[in-house]
């Protein structure tokens, strides 16, 4: 039902940002609370971030609270992840990820994702 398409990835040094987007389709965007996954290679997928449909509340995990900001635009459909001070370990493939019921951390809850951008950060 719902397409997500990730771009922004790319090569950065430690230090640097990026800002990440997630276009989505359709015309039922706000009925959606969106988060962002990350994996790196030989680890578990992970929870980055996550807001809810109408972008008022905010959630991150514990690594990148204070660096990373989430945020949404509805009347474009597209989520965005703004990544400040990146460290060498936020490298992995990020992924946008669409929930119809709420704000998660758990990746089984969300129903739709993207196909992930990679994001590397040299030190």
């Amino acid at each position: 039902q719902v397409q997500l398409v990730e771009s922004g990835g790319g090569l950065v040094q430690a230090g640097g940002s990026l800002r990440l987007s997630c276009a989505a389709s359709g015309r039922t965007f706000s009925s959606y609370a969106m988060g962002w996954f990350r994996q790196a290679p030989g680890k578990e997928r992970e929870f980055v971030a996550a807001i809810s449909m109408r972008g008022f509340g905010t959630y991150y995990t514990n690594s990148v609270r204070g660096r990373f900001t989430i945020s949404r635009d509805n009347a474009k459909n597209t989520v965005y992840l703004q990544m400040n001070s990146l460290k060498p370990e936020d490298t992995a493939v990020y992924c946008c990820a669409a929930n119809p019921h709420r704000p998660a951390v758990v990746p089984a809850e969300y129903n739709y994702w993207g196909q992930g951008t990679q994001v590397t950060v040299s030190s």
